[in-house]
């Protein structure tokens, strides 16, 4: 069995700064979004993954069609989308496992 995975993708224009900023609020987001579900529930039992990971802007647009996801915002750069975060599961599409990690 694969261990629960939560997935953090982060457009990769976006400065660090904000960047971490988006990985932070992405993580509580999902969060937030999916904690009545199974999935969150066996994610917090542990152990407790993210995978964070930088996207091209066509990467990050496909990305957007995954199902439970939740699309971030940042204000401060006029609303633009920096990242999106993945409801916790065992099984991930194919495109996952070609993202860069971020590092």
């Amino acid at each position: 069995m694969s261990p629960v995975k939560m997935y953090i993708l982060v457009r990769e224009s976006v400065p660090l700064g904000f960047a971490v900023l988006a990985a932070a609020h992405a993580s509580l987001a999902a969060y937030l979004r999916f904690r009545d579900t199974p999935e969150v529930a066996s994610w917090l039992a542990g152990p407790f993954f993210k995978v964070v990971c930088k996207v091209d802007d066509a990467e990050f647009e496909r990305a957007k069609s995954f199902e439970d996801s939740v699309v971030l915002t940042e204000s401060a750069l006029g609303g633009q989308e920096v990242a999106i975060a993945c409801k916790p599961r065992e099984e991930w599409p194919k495109a996952f496992r070609f993202y860069k990690l971020y590092r």
